[in-house]
This record gives structure tokens, sequence and C-alpha cells, in this order.
């Protein structure tokens, strides 16, 4: 019998129950809601009597395999995958790393009111998959670019007019891989960067360089400096946030320093808004 004593037991018990069975091309008549054990297990390609015996609480800790199996067998989501894990292991899973295509629509309604304080958001290999129109303004305009140009380390060390804006492009870059690096291991994503250090590798030697080197920097916070074209010479300060449920997302906000510049900012967006209307 599942009791609060056995907490894990009980939470494959109601998600199992949540389940429909015609969902998966299941008919008949049930007497209770949900999948049947045997068809958990099956789903989860373990044996009958070992899912049985975990929702009784008996068999001791499973394997980090098996509950990834329940976890697709059951459809959990990422944060009941999470849940699942620290029930039976006192643990959260080790980091998948997943692709990503775009965010959800209320995190870029939250960084577009943000009007006058540049905003981005990346993924673990440092592609800008979100921006804001203080981005574009202050930054680059994202919109522009390629989706595969779309890429810090492409752009800071690839693309000359990124590279002259910097104040000291030299620290910049070194700040720049190392915090990469740490990046792409804390989201699980070593592999998949392979190829774009690859690519950055052939394509700067200065690149090359500072990857040998196995720096490894954090990068919550900080300043950055830029020349920039109407601007002039700016400071801004940085916070990096990490996106709820996704360790492969990044959302990096930047403040001007001089309220000055924050008004000019704000003046730079609305007369782009303005142009983008005509």
């Amino acid at each position: 019998m599942t009791t609060d004593r056995n907490p894990l037991g009980m939470f494959l018990r109601d998600r199992r129950t949540r389940l429909d069975p015609a969902t998966f091309g299941l008919s008949g008549r049930r007497r209770t809601p949900g999948l049947r054990r045997e068809e958990v297990a099956q789903r989860a390609n373990i044996s009958p009597t070992w899912y049985t015996w975990l929702e009784q609480g008996r068999g001791g800790a499973p394997s980090a395999d098996v509950l990834n199996r329940i976890a697709n067998g059951l459809m959990l989501t990422e944060p009941e995958r999470e849940h699942l894990f620290m029930l039976g292991l006192g643990r959260p899973p080790e980091v998948r790393y997943r692709s990503v295509e775009g965010i959800s629509p209320r995190l870029q309604r939250l960084i577009d009111t943000l009007d006058a304080s540049p905003a981005l958001v990346r993924t673990a290999a440092w592609d800008i998959v979100a921006w804001n129109k203080a981005a574009t303004v202050v930054m680059t305009d994202y919109s522009q670019l390629a989706p595969g140009d779309r890429n810090i380390l492409r752009l800071l060390f690839c693309n000359p007019t990124i590279r002259n804006v910097q104040h000291d492009w030299e620290a910049m870059a070194r700040f720049v891989v190392g915090s990469f690096r740490a990046d792409a291991a804390r989201a699980g994503a070593t592999s998949e960067i392979a190829e774009l250090v690859e690519d950055l590798c052939r394509a700067s030697p200065e690149f090359a360089a500072l990857w040998r080197e196995n720096e490894i920097v954090s990068h919550g916070e900080g300043t950055k400096r830029l020349k920039h074209p109407i601007l002039g010479d700016i400071e801004l300060e940085y916070s990096g946030f990490a996106v709820d449920g996704r360790p492969d997302l990044n959302l990096v906000v930047y403040n001007p320093v001089d309220p000055v510049v924050t008004g000019r900012i704000r003046t730079l967006v609305a007369e782009s808004a303005r142009d983008g209307r005509r």
C-alpha cells in the first residue's frame, strides 16, 4: 500500500492514474482510471514486478536509467522528471542538453518591457535566440543576421564590426571563452558544441589559443563597455539569470550606468519603432 511514508510510490501511482489509456491505443472497461502497472512497465521496458515494487516502496532504490525509462513511460514533464529523481535518488537528474528554437511568448513579452535595458536570451552554446528592441539599438540588429550567425562567439571573433566596438577586446574575448566553456559543461552540451569549437578554431587563431588555455570563468554579473556609433562610449552593468526549468537558457540584462544614456537608449528605441511603422 502506498502511504505518505512512500512518496515515490504515491507520485508514480498519481501520474499513472492521470494517463488516458485511449492515448496509447488501449481500450476496454477499467475499474480504475489511468494505465495499469504492467502497461507502464511495458512502456518503460522494465519488469512489471519491479515497477510494482517501486509503487509499493519495496526493492530498494532504483537506478537513474530505470527512473529515466519510467519518466518516458509516464510522459513526465521536465519538472516532474526532476521531482521523480529527487524522490527516488535524492538528487536531480543529470542535465540533458536540448537544442532551442526560441523562447516562450511570455518570456519575450517580459524582456520587451525593458525599453532602455538591452536583454538577450542565449543558449548554452551562446546562440542568441531572443532579444528586445534595446538590444537591437545598443548591441546589433540580430534580426538582420542569419540564424547561424546569431552566436556571441562567432560575432566576437569573426565579425570586425562587433570586435571594433569593444573597449578591451582581448580581455572580453578571454572572459567570453572561459564563460562559454563553463556554460556548456553545466548544461551537458560539451559534445554539442564540438562542431562550433572546431569552426571557430579554424576561423580564428585567437579563439584557438584561448580555447587551449582551458580557463573557466563565472559570469553572473559585471560591467561591459562599448564604443557605440551614436551613443559614444557607454558603460553597462549586466546580470545573468537562469530560465526556470531550462538549464540550457540564460537571460542577460544590461543596465546603463549613466541615467543620461538610459534616456538616449529609450529615445533610440522609440525612433526605431516609428521607422518600423513607416
